[in-house]
């Protein structure tokens, strides 16, 4: 049984597919640009685009479960091929607040990735990722340069989950030994205020970091990599709304795996190297 891993650039996917290998299964990856993946030998790899159907028949033929990312060009076209070429199960990369009726342009478009696969009649999981530890990768920069971490929001509150462990309920979820269907809140363990992930971050390092407020139309312009302006706002606004009402942990990742989620501190530890 072969299955499909696409974004094969992603931290999750590539986590994914390590695992996946290791496990005996066949893996196919997928990706807009598949010659920079650096997967292992072993690993299928074709080029493939979720918002165009047109290439997506190399990447779906034989391939019996899918592990998908939301698309900002839309995934219905790629579900109604998942449901062609015979798919058998579809594990969507989604967000916490996923809604149609969202005035977040983030939810919205992972709104419309559940709609699409759910539409497809392809049984499916949708997993539901909270902030992501490796958000934290953007301070990398100063922290190289001048041991410093700028934000604007030190006292932002959330329970980031380390790409590993949304790679594990991926695989527990594709290979049978995970919960199969609905829709899984993951996150970390603990809550920590960015000021906290950052010390955490220093000691992973081994020195003291300093955290300086950033000005916030500076830190908008940090985020324009991210997508829109629109998508900057949101981001601020869920910055923001995290100082008093945070997303609480959830145990989603031990039930489903079998064992407790990752802690912020030794995800610093694993990428220790990105900073230093």
């Amino acid at each position: 049984m072969t299955i499909l891993v696409t974004g094969a650039r992603g931290k999750i996917a590539r986590s994914l597919v390590h695992r996946l290998l290791e496990g005996g299964h066949d893996v196919r990856a997928a990706g807009r640009d598949p010659s920079a993946a650096s997967l292992p030998p072993g690993v299928e790899v074709v080029a493939a685009d979720l918002a165009d159907p047109g290439t997506l028949g190399p990447a779906l033929k034989g391939a019996r479960k899918v592990f998908a990312y939301a698309d900002r060009g839309g995934l219905d076209g790629f579900a109604r091929a998942a449901a062609e070429a015979g798919a058998e199960h579809i594990v969507l990369l989604s967000a916490v607040g996923a809604s149609a009726s969202s005035a977040d342009p983030i939810a919205r478009m992972h709104s419309a990735a559940e709609r699409a696969v759910a539409a497809s009649g392809v049984p499916w999981t949708f997993l539901r990722a909270g902030g992501f530890a490796s958000n934290t990768l953007q301070w990398a920069g100063t922290i190289r340069a001048a041991g410093v971490v700028r934000d604007p929001f030190p006292e932002s509150r959330s329970a980031p989950v380390h790409e590993a462990d949304v790679a594990a309920v991926a695989l527990a979820v594709l290979t049978g030994t995970g919960r199969h269907g609905g829709t899984p809140v993951l996150t970390g363990p603990e809550t920590l205020t960015r000021r906290r992930q950052a010390e955490l971050i220093g000691e992973a390092l081994g020195r003291r970091l300093g955290f300086e407020i950033q000005d916030l139309d500076e830190y908008r312009r940090d985020l324009a990599r991210w997508g829109p302006p629109e998508v900057a706002e949101a981001l601020v606004r869920h910055a923001a709304d995290a100082v008093h009402a945070p997303l609480p942990p959830t145990g989603a990742v031990e039930e489903i795996t079998g064992r407790p989620a990752r802690t912020f501190a030794a995800w610093a530890r694993d990428h220790r190297g990105d900073f230093a």
